[in-house]
């Protein structure tokens, strides 16, 4: 009969995990010491030292001569190559086959042994790199979505602002609220999570400016379901596809009408923002989805992008169109995610 790992199996794969944890920020940064005091619990020796290119090494334990080991320390960085002094043992650590710090040990331990702890120490770091990357890349994304606020909206929106100063000045100030609750909501900082119901409320404010603007043009049908409502997603995870229906199948195209629907089906939210508008090829929406679309196109991949690495593949954004058939674009996101929470 089979049986699940013993305890000191799980007792090292949560060492594994909490060492990760402790060099997501690199060899230098203060959190390295916890991971050394992991390392050194786990490879049961006397000191276990962590350093980066440069700064200080960050000890578990203290070894028996500080200075030999600092010397050990600056030898690998010179050379690139294990250094070793009894038994106290100083080895490169490499990230993507490059040399991003030292790991020291005292202790009795196999060479086999330390290149395996030098490569685990490596592969962490690694691991980090490719975090911090996602998050530069999730916020790039983002300012890439801010800098899509269409200019020619922002000054129609302002030119009508402006038309209703002396002749309906409550009008005016209501659509300036409007217009200060949609920029605000539009520049939110990067990395937080909002609700379903704090995208409406901007996009409520969106749409306000836009019938101001586009007049009886414009005709829009809203159903959300409330218990959607307090689902988390990231900032600008909605708005853009609302604008993008308004721009493409109102403003620029034949149509007039915008349906926004949004429900549970078990476990998950689906949102759909469907317009009447003049459609496109389904080959180029694939496209667009793809980041291969026309300049200008980078909402919908943009929104997609950051959904699917914030809940996964199995979620994001699905178009349905074709020529001469309008535009339906379904958001699905799973309804509760950890570690995820709006602020």
């Amino acid at each position: 009969m089979r049986t699940g790992p013993g305890p000191e199996a799980l007792a090292v794969l949560a060492a594994g995990r909490r060492i990760a944890i402790e060099l997501r920020d690199g060899l230098d940064a203060p959190r390295a010491a916890g991971a050394a005091r992991e390392l050194r619990r786990l490879l049961d020796v006397t000191a276990v030292g962590l350093v980066g290119l440069d700064g200080e090494t960050q000890w578990g334990g203290r070894p028996d001569n500080p200075a030999t080991a600092a010397q050990l320390i600056e030898r690998v960085r010179r050379t690139d190559s294990r250094s070793v002094r009894g038994d106290l043992v100083a080895l490169p650590v490499h990230a993507r086959d490059e040399l991003v710090g030292v790991l020291v040990t005292q202790g009795r331990l196999s060479a086999g042994q330390l290149r395996e702890a030098a490569a685990w120490v490596g592969e962490a770091l690694e691991r980090g790199r490719l975090e911090a990357s996602a998050g530069v890349a999730e916020a790039a994304e983002l300012r890439a979505l801010r800098a899509e606020i269409s200019p020619h909206f922002v000054y129609n929106s302002l030119t009508v602002i402006a038309s209703f100063v002396r002749t309906d000045p409550e009008r005016a100030r209501e659509l300036m609220l409007d217009f200060a609750a949609y920029t605000r909501h539009s520049l939110a900082r990067s990395g937080d999570y909002t609700t379903v119901a704090g995208e409406f409320a901007a996009i409520e404010a969106y749409l306000a400016l836009a019938r101001a603007v586009l007049g009886e043009r414009l005709r829009v049908q809203v159903r959300i379901a409330p218990e959607i409502l307090p689902v988390a997603l990231p900032y600008l995870a909605l708005q853009p596809l609302v604008e993008n229906a308004v721009r493409h199948g109102v403003e620029l195209g034949p149509g007039g009408l915008i349906q926004v629907t949004g429900e549970a089906q078990g476990g998950e939210c689906v949102i759909s923002v469907e317009d009447d508008g003049a459609g496109m090829d389904p080959a180029y929406a694939a496209d667009v989805l793809a980041g291969r679309g026309k300049p200008g196109s980078l909402g919908l991949v943009n929104v997609d992008r950051r959904l699917r690495s914030v809940f996964g593949p199995g979620y994001g954004l699905i178009v349905e169109t074709a020529d001469g058939a309008g535009t339906r674009v379904v958001l699905r996101v799973p309804r509760f995610q950890p570690g995820v929470a709006a602020t």
